[in-house]
């Protein structure tokens, strides 16, 4: 009769099998990438839940769905490395770093957010960390990426910049000029299309000519990755190959993050050009759940420990909350600081 398997003897089996992004991570950073993309989760939901109680004004893009695509892409990152984001870019920040407290502050229009509340949901940066700021411009972000990369090239510096854009940006001018120009310079800038198959309401498909985004990176010679954006494993693995070209000067690359807003395009978006059913279908392909499988069929988490996550993550949102709304709204006086230099 087979003897079970104990956990003692299954663990070299279990390291044998670790995907080889895997053994580039430690175990307490996997664990962290959980933490980051429950993070996200719970920040976008609990922002939805203050706008409906009339705590924030205005509109905000939420990425609920998309986080395994912002926590894989920045796991190669550090401080020295840079980003610049789109509208829908809260997991961005929180993929690299930020404080939520800060962000649900600016958020909330208050003094202690990271854009002293002038920037709001669409705007924030934290160039501390490397994060050059979120843009309201569809592909406003893609240029700003490269003159950063030519910056850090000029300056001899081993960082990269990671641009984040939408699907609706690959058919801007924009686009075209900044791969065009990061190739003939080999900069070293990670393009990153996070394609969630719409760009507000009109579907990739009606959109764009080609099947695949990443397909038009050979027009500019460089190396174009399509990735399934709901898998945290697969998207690092392709941001871990990306970062290292870039490090060893050899230029950009594009990488196609296939993922999902479960939400609207915004709070305004009431969700007629997609059907239940399709939402639903992606709503089962969860990214959290997806790595929290993955996670515990390695060996590298427990039920226990991933419980232990969502109650940390519970009270580091309660806590930030509590901080953005304690937090002074700014002076009507001072409406223009911080908005032009002396």
């Amino acid at each position: 009769m087979t003897q079970p398997t104990t956990d003692k003897a299954a663990a070299p089996a279990r390291a044998a099998n670790l995907p080889d992004v895997y053994r580039r991570l430690s175990t307490d950073a996997l664990r962290e990438a959980l933490r980051k993309m429950h993070l996200i989760r719970r920040f976008e939901e609990s922002a939805e839940e203050s706008y409906m109680r009339g705590l924030i004004h205005g509109t905000m893009h939420l990425s609920i769905g998309q986080e395994a695509s912002a926590v894989g892409i920045c796991a190669p990152l550090t401080d020295a490395d840079y980003i610049t984001s789109t509208h829908r870019g809260h997991g961005h920040c929180i993929g690299k770093g930020a404080e939520v407290k800060k962000m649900l502050a600016e958020f909330f229009g208050k003094e202690d957010g990271y854009c002293r509340g002038r920037g709001g949901s669409m705007h924030i940066a934290d160039v501390g960390k490397g994060n050059l700021g979120a843009n309201g411009i569809v592909g406003g972000g893609i240029p700003i990426a490269v003159g950063a990369a030519l910056s850090v090239k000029k300056q001899g510096k081993d960082s990269v910049v990671v641009s984040f854009f939408g699907d609706g940006a690959n058919n801007e001018g924009a686009f075209h000029e900044a791969l065009n120009m990061a190739s003939i310079w080999k900069l070293p800038v990670i393009f990153v299309c996070e394609n969630n198959g719409y760009g507000m309401s009109t579907s990739t498909k009606r959109s764009t000519a080609v099947p695949n985004i990443a397909d038009r990176a050979s027009a500019y010679a460089m190396p174009g990755v399509i990735v399934d954006g709901n898998n945290f494993g697969a998207v690092a693995a392709a941001s871990f190959e990306a970062c290292d070209r870039a490090r060893r000067g050899e230029g950009p690359t594009l990488i196609e993050s296939k993922t999902y807003r479960i939400r609207g395009h915004s709070r305004s978006d009431r969700n007629r050009y997609r059907t239940k059913e399709e939402i639903e279908a992606w709503q089962a392909r969860d990214p959290i759940g997806i790595f929290e499988k993955e996670l515990t069929e390695l060996g590298l988490i427990t039920p226990d420990e991933i419980e232990k996550i969502r109650a940390e993550v519970e009270v580091e949102i309660a806590e930030g909350l509590e901080f953005a709304k304690a937090s002074p709204l700014p002076s009507p006086s001072d409406v223009t600081r911080y908005v032009y230099t002396n």
